[in-house]
């Protein structure tokens, strides 16, 4: 179970209720939790994504490690343009689309 990270940015005061009830908000707007399983963090995505669907405003960012991907961590945004890691001759690099 690794540490997953959660940053919202103009987002409405619900997300900020529904993430300090699963992490722990570090900072304003940062959320982590050390040992989230891939259940927990699938249904917490599932209902960050089902409200940003209907709201539409701010940006959220999840982060967590998976070996599958590339630079061994997955990332998953909303109201932000995609990025990727992609390794460049060993350098690992976000690219935006």
């Amino acid at each position: 179970m690794p540490t997953t990270l959660v940053v919202t940015r103009n987002v409405e005061a619900r997300y900020r209720g529904f993430l300090t009830s699963i992490m722990l908000e570090v900072a304003p707007g940062v959320y982590v939790a050390p040992d989230l399983s891939v259940g927990v963090r699938t249904r917490v995505w599932n209902v960050l994504s089902s409200w940003w669907s209907v709201l539409r405003n701010g940006s959220i960012v999840m982060v967590w490690r998976d070996t599958q991907a590339v630079g061994n961590l997955r990332i998953e945004i909303l109201g932000e343009p995609p990025k990727e890691i992609v390794d460049a001759d060993g350098v690992l690099l976000v690219k935006r689309q």
